[in-house]
C-alpha cells in the first residue's frame, strides 16, 4: 500500500511476492468506505485484464516448483504462514472491524475460523496420501493426488478473512498456485495477508489482484486458470458456473440463502430466543448462514416476546453486545425497501422496526450505514420477504398450525443452504433433520456451520457445481486422482537380487 497525496491509502496488487501498482489509470480507483462513518479509508484499483494476466502468469511459473514439493514440504511453508497470521491476529481482526463493520468479537471469529481451515490443511500429508494395493498376481494399483495448476478465487465482502481461507490453504496444500480477487468493498484485510504471505511463501504461489466485476470476468475467462471458486449471490454464482464450465474449467460457485428455523412448542423459549436473535442479527445479518425465516408451530407468545425484547435491546457499536453497521448505503436501501414492501404490499406486521430504532437512527445521523434489527410477522408463506434474500438484520416470522405445515414451507424454499429445528424431543429433531431440504442442518443451533473435516456447502440455488468448498470435499475439488497400474514381467536371468 502506498499513501496518496491526501494520505488516503491507494492499494496495490500483489504479484510474485511484490506490491505492484495496477495498470489502471488513477481515475479508475474507487473509494473504500468505513461502514461506521461513511468516510473514505482507502482507494482500490479496478485492475485490468493485463493485471489479471500478470498474476496468472506468475502463478503458472511458480506451479512446477510448488507442486513438485512433497506434501510435507508444502505443509512446512503453510505452518510458517499459520504462525505468522496467528501472531498478527489482532491487527487482522482490527482491519475486519474497520472495513466491514463487524464487532471485534465477530472479527476475531472471522479470522479464527479462517485459521481453522489453514490448520486443517497442515494435516494434508496424512489426509491426502494415496492408496497402494496388490490387486492381482504381480499387479499393483496405486493412486496419487495431483494438483490442477493455477486456481482462482472470487470472494464476497461479508467475511473478509474467513471466506478466502475456505479455499486458499487447501488449494495451496494440494500443490496448486492461487490468484485471489477480494471484494472491492473490503480489500484491506487480504491486502495485509498478501503482504505477510510474501515473507513466508515462495514467489508466485499466492497472488492478489484487486478490482470489480471486470477483473472477476477476466479471471474466470483466463485460459490458464484451471479451477475457480466463487461465493456471492445466486444469480452471479450461476453465471460464473455456466461460463467457467463452458470454458472447460472446474467451478464451484456458492450462491445465496434463505435459511429457515422451526420452533416446536416444546422448545426452550429462553435458549431459542437468544439463539434466533444471535443468528439473524449477528454480523448485521450479512452472512449466508443467518436466520431469515422463523416458523413458529402453534401459539408461543413467550418465545415471540423474548425474541422481540432481545433484538430491541441491541445497540449500535463495535463491542461484544452491540450490532455493527451494514456494508454501505446500497445495503440500507435494499434492506429498508424489503421492509417497506413487506408492510405496504404484502400486509406484514412490523413487530420491531429497525428503520425507527432511536439508537440506530441517531448513529446514522452521525455518519455510517446503520439499520436496526427488524422483525416482520407474515400471514402468508408467499410474501416476498419470505423468499427474497434481504441480507440484513431482518427476521420474517410465520405461525404454522402443525409441524408438517412448517416443514412444507421450508421444503418449498428454492435455496438449500441451512435449516434448524428447536425442540426438546430427540424424535422430533430426527424427523426434521431427515426431511429438511438443506445441506447444513442444526438442532437447537441457529448457525449450523460444519467445521473441518466436515465440509461447508448448500444445495439447490445455494450451490452451483459439484461438492463442497471446505473439508474433505475441497481435497477432491483441488486435485485429481492419477491411477497407476504396474506389472513387471518375470526376469529372464536369475541373480541374487531376484
Amino acid at each position: 500500500m502506498t499513501p496518496s497525496t491526501n494520505s488516503i491509502l491507494i492499494l496495490n496488487n500483489f504479484v510474485d511476492n511484490k506490491a505492484v501498482a495496477s495498470s489502471a489509470a488513477e481515475q479508475t480507483h474507487i473509494p473504500v468506505t468505513s461502514p461506521h462513518t461513511g468516510a473514505t479509508i482507502a482507494q482500490v484499483p479496478l485492475s485490468t485484464v493485463k493485471d489479471i494476466d500478470d498474476a496468472v502468469r506468475s502463478a503458472k511459473a511458480a506451479f512446477p516448483g510448488w507442486s513438485g514439493l512433497t506434501f510435507k514440504a508444502r505443509a512446512a511453508y503453510l505452518l510458517s504462514f499459520y504462525n505468522l497470521l496467528q501472531a498478527n491476529i489482532n491487527e487482522l481482526s482490527d482491519l475486519v472491524v474497520e472495513e466491514h463493520g463487524k464487532t471485534k468479537a465477530e472479527a476475531l471469529g472471522d479470522v479464527n475460523k479462517g485459521l481453522e481451515t489453514l490448520e486443517y490443511a497442515l494435516s494434508l500429508p496424512q489426509l491426502a496420501a494415496g492408496r497402494t494395493e496388490w490387486v492381482s498376481g504381480g499387479v499393483q494399483c496405486r493412486d496419487d493426488r495431483v494438483a490442477l495448476g493455477v486456481v482462482g478465487g472470487i470472494v464476497p465482502f461479508n467475511f473478509p478473512f474467513m471466506v478466502p481461507f475456505w479455499t486458499i490453504p487447501l488449494a495451496l496444500g494440494m500443490g496448486n498456485t492461487y490468484v485471489l480477487k477480494p471484494s472491492e468493498k473490503v480489500p484491506l484485510t487480504m491486502n495485509r495477508v498478501a503482504q505477510l504471505a510474501a515473507t513466508v511463501l515462495p514467489p508466485g504461489v499466492l497472488n492478489l489482484v484487486h478490482g470489480s466485476a471486470a477483473a472477476a470476468v477476466a479471471l474466470v475467462e483466463h485460459p490458464d486458470v484451471q479451477a475457480l471458486t466463487f461465493v456471492g449471490t445466486s444469480e452471479i454464482a450461476e453465471k460464473v458456473h455456466q461460463r467457467g464450465t463452458a470454458l472447460g474449467k472446474r467451478v464451484l460457485a456458492l450462491g445465496g440463502a434463505k435459511n429457515h428455523l422451526v420452533a416446536l412448542p416444546d422448545c426452550n423459549p429462553e435458549m431459542t430466543a437468544q439463539d434466533v436473535v444471535n443468528s439473524f442479527t449477528g454480523c448485521a445479518g450479512e452472512r449466508c448462514m443467518a436466520a431469515s425465516v422463523l416458523l413458529i408451530v402453534g401459539e408461543q407468545p413467550e418465545l415471540l416476546s423474548r425474541i422481540i425484547a432481545k433484538a430491541q435491546a441491541l445497540t449500535p457499536g463495535s463491542k461484544a453486545n452491540n450490532m455493527g453497521p451494514v456494508i454501505d448505503e446500497s445495503a440500507i436501501v435494499r434492506i429498508e425497501s424489503a421492509i417497506a414492501h413487506a408492510q405496504e404490499k404484502d400486509g406484514a406486521q412490523v413487530l420491531l422496526d429497525g428503520r425507527k430504532s432511536a439508537s440506530f437512527v441517531a448513529q446514522r445521523a452521525e455518519g455510517g450505514f446503520w439499520v436496526g434489527p427488524t422483525i416482520l410477522q407474515h400471514s402468508k408463506s408467499t410474501d416476498h420477504a419470505m423468499h427474497y434474500e434481504i441480507f440484513g438484520p431482518v427476521l420474517s416470522i410465520l405461525h404454522c398450525a402443525t409441524p408438517l405445515e412448517a416443514l412444507a414451507v421450508e421444503n418449498a424454499n428454492l435455496h438449500g443452504n441451512a435449516a434448524c429445528i428447536y425442540t426438546s424431543s430427540g424424535a422430533s429433531a430426527e424427523f426434521f433433520t431427515q426431511r429438511f431440504t438443506a445441506a447444513m442442518v442444526g438442532v437447537n443451533v441457529g448457525v449450523p456451520v460444519p467445521r473441518e473435516p466436515f465440509s461447508f456447502g448448500g444445495i439447490g440455488r445455494s450451490r452451483f457445481g459439484y461438492g463442497d468448498i471446505t473439508g474433505d470435499a475441497a481435497i477432491e475439488f483441488f486435485s485429481y486422482r492419477r491411477k497407476i497400474t504396474t506389472k513387471w514381467s518375470e526376469p529372464k536371468e536369475k541373480s541374487w537380487m531376484n
